[in-house]
């Protein structure tokens, strides 16, 4: 079965600053492009953090430049500041000069190679919206965000449904008279016939679990051998 990879959604043009970047070019780019968030990168692109509107916004010259005088930051932005120990006035960044005073290091990074269920854990573990992708060496490759990952389950029925089937064993695919019928409706999935032995069925059931883009699995499987050892379970003895 073929895996999706970040590689296979993210953007690859992604506007970057470098370390030596000025504060007023920084912001610029930000506005310029729509963006909130660019990659801080060495002569050779490899990431060395992100600079995003959050960071710029602790210096009062932004505020006033792009957002008026009376702008005062979300109420969700201070509380999250506040929990994570952060004051508006933090005094390095608003004292920073360039990317490299401005940027929050490390950059929260995901390898090109890197499933979309692997992408989607981190951005979950770590509170982020997107992710820098980088090659072996953390050079920049792109940006992979929530709305690349949910892209993914706008796939067709008919695409999904191949790429279940390739996940399920020759031996176990449906035939004239057996074997595991898919069907495909809005992105769910139903799992049907009968099997010669269990872990037949039970690993097409996970495969299609693990598949990316799979709304919901639903199956009505079953088989004539059991061939799965099934471990007691030992209860102590009051």
């Amino acid at each position: 079965m073929m895996r999706t990879t970040v590689k296979d959604v993210m953007t690859t043009r992604v506007a970057s600053v470098e370390a030596g970047t000025l504060f007023k070019e920084v912001a610029e780019l930000l506005v310029e492009r729509g963006i909130s968030a660019a990659p801080v990168v060495d002569g050779e692109q490899r990431v060395l953090g992100v600079v995003s509107e959050g960071d710029l916004m602790r210096k009062e010259e932004f505020r006033e430049q792009y957002c008026g005088e009376s702008y005062r930051p979300p109420l969700r932005a201070r509380l999250r500041r506040r929990m994570a120990g952060q004051t508006a006035n933090s005094s390095g960044k608003a004292s920073g000069r360039t990317a490299a005073d401005l940027m929050t290091a490390p950059a929260v990074t995901v390898p090109e190679s890197a499933s979309i269920s692997r992408a989607a854990r981190v951005m979950d573990e770590c509170g982020v919206k997107r992710l820098v992708v980088v090659d072996s060496e953390g050079r920049l490759r792109g940006i992979v965000s929530q709305r690349d990952l949910l892209r993914m389950y706008l796939r067709d029925d008919d695409e999904t449904r191949r790429r279940v089937v390739e996940g399920i064993s020759p031996q176990a695919r449906w035939n004239d008279r057996e074997g595991i019928l898919v069907e495909v409706h809005n992105g769910i999935v139903t799992l049907s016939g009968h099997t010669r032995k269990r872990s037949d069925a039970d690993a097409a059931l996970r495969s299609a679990r693990h598949l990316e883009g799979v709304v919901d699995v639903r199956e009505t499987l079953s088989w004539r051998e059991n061939d799965l050892l099934e471990v007691p379970v030992a209860w102590d003895r009051p």
